[in-house]
């Protein structure tokens, strides 16, 4: 009870007793022996529940924005738990959930599979052992959820909740916060929501602050995916039959190979998109972000957002006038670079998005990307200042403070030499991302 009311006491309401009367009848009492305790819930319905919301198609970023802060939030407040975690519990962890699935025989699970999933996850976690000690030492092992997928999150009151948390069990639930998140991205990318997964990622990663931690998050993704995919097969094996018990153990099997999904590493690049305000950069960061790098994509690094994080407001909160001066630009810029070469160290591929309107701020994220050894590419959006205008007054609920009066003195300036890719900019979100693959050959 009370571990669950951290995060949805408007659906867990009290702990009542069930007694046996004093006419030999049992019920809500207080004045009998007590034979047993339940939790009293608020009913929700069913499908209100987050998995079949996002299998009828029904997640929106919103709702991914209020479950990202939600999840940030409930982590920040969560009790730190330094004797848990690290990098020896993370290899018994592996060790336990590797072998129970090589045990569910019936599933029919590929050995060779089985095998190289196991090979790559000993090589991960050998990889990150440092990591998480360090994480463990500075508070990031936590009292966490535990068991964070899709039917675990139910929408009430038009907010996300999450429910029915890791309760029998405090090594479970004491995990790295990271961990504790990695089983919900898993499981949207499971369920063909790579789009969504990413975006939770980085709101999460925008407002917790946890960018040191990515190295983790493929060794962490994957470990879940193991462990759905015995969890799948065991169900399977004791209290299906027939059809649906085939259509399970095929579930688990399609667990497993989004393990192996999870660590493939593909090369790491920074893309930077810079443009007038209006020219649509972030809608084209977040569309073209799942599609780069390690699942479930690239770190997307809006510098509206940082410049938001360094006031200690959330994104969609205005800043006055003197936040946009010179000298915290600069250091905006400098974080920019600074984020993207971490996101870069631990293999992920990193989107830029700021209008980088001066030649030096340019030139500095091309060396990120060269001291880090990856490929860089500059796109430059380009668009008519009607359509800029338009957009800009169209906006609600946004990162950018940006207005008709900033827009103006951008077009007044010299961006000196552009040398990044130019892109059409004026066609629908659609169009921009395509020509957009094509400069980055994807």
């Amino acid at each position: 009870m009370a571990l669950n009311r951290r995060t949805a006491p408007q659906l867990y309401l009290e702990v009542r007793e069930i007694s046996r009367r004093s006419d030999g009848s049992i019920g809500w009492s207080d004045d009998g022996a007590p034979l047993d305790w339940v939790v009293v819930m608020r009913r929700f319905a069913q499908d209100q529940l987050l998995a079949p919301v996002a299998h009828a198609g029904g997640l929106s970023t919103p709702v991914i924005f209020e479950l990202a802060a939600h999840i940030a939030e409930f982590h920040d407040k969560a009790e730190p738990r330094p004797n848990h975690g690290g990098a020896a519990v993370m290899q018994e962890v592996a060790a336990t959930n590797l072998r129970i699935l090589r045990d569910r025989r019936a599933a029919g699970f590929d050995a060779a599979q089985i095998d190289a999933l196991e090979a790559r996850i000993e090589e991960e976690l050998s990889r990150c052992g440092a990591l998480f000690e360090a994480r463990r030492v500075r508070g990031k092992v936590r009292r966490c959820h535990g068991d964070l997928h899709l039917r675990n999150i139910c929408i009430y009151d038009g907010k996300p909740l999450l429910f029915d948390c890791i309760e029998f069990s405090e090594p479970i639930a004491s995990i790295d916060v990271l961990y504790d998140l990695a089983f919900l991205l898993m499981d949207l990318v499971h369920c063909g929501e790579r789009h969504f997964a990413n975006l939770l990622l980085n709101r999460y990663l925008d407002l917790a602050g946890e960018d040191d931690g990515l190295a983790a998050m493929p060794v962490f993704m994957a470990l879940r995916a193991v462990i759905r995919a015995h969890v799948t097969a065991s169900a399977a094996e004791h209290g299906r039959s027939g059809g649906e018990r085939a259509a399970a153990f095929t579930e688990a099997r399609r667990y497993a190979e989004a393990g192996a999904a999870m660590l493939r590493r593909p090369p790491a690049r920074l893309v930077a998109i810079g443009g007038l305000s209006g020219s649509g950069k972030s809608s084209l960061a977040a569309r073209l972000a799942p599609e780069l790098g390690i699942v479930p994509g690239a770190r997307v690094l809006r510098s509206d957002v940082l410049r938001k994080r360094r006031f200690g407001l959330m994104p969609e909160e205005s800043l006055p006038a003197e936040a946009y001066g010179a000298a915290v630009t600069a250091e905006v810029y400098r974080e920019l670079g600074e984020r993207a070469a971490m996101a870069l160290g631990a293999g992920y591929a990193a989107v830029i998005d700021a209008v980088a309107l001066r030649e030096e701020e340019r030139r500095a994220f091309a060396a990120v990307a060269a001291k880090a050894g990856v490929e860089f590419t500059g796109l430059w959006l380009d668009t008519s200042a009607e359509t800029m205008h338009a957009r800009i007054e169209s906006r609600r609920s946004d990162a950018s403070d940006a207005t008709a009066a900033v827009l103006q003195q951008q077009l007044q300036s010299d961006p000196g030499m552009l040398d990044w890719v130019r892109v059409d900019a004026s066609g629908s979100p659609g169009q921009t991302l395509a020509t957009a693959r094509g400069a980055l050959a994807i």
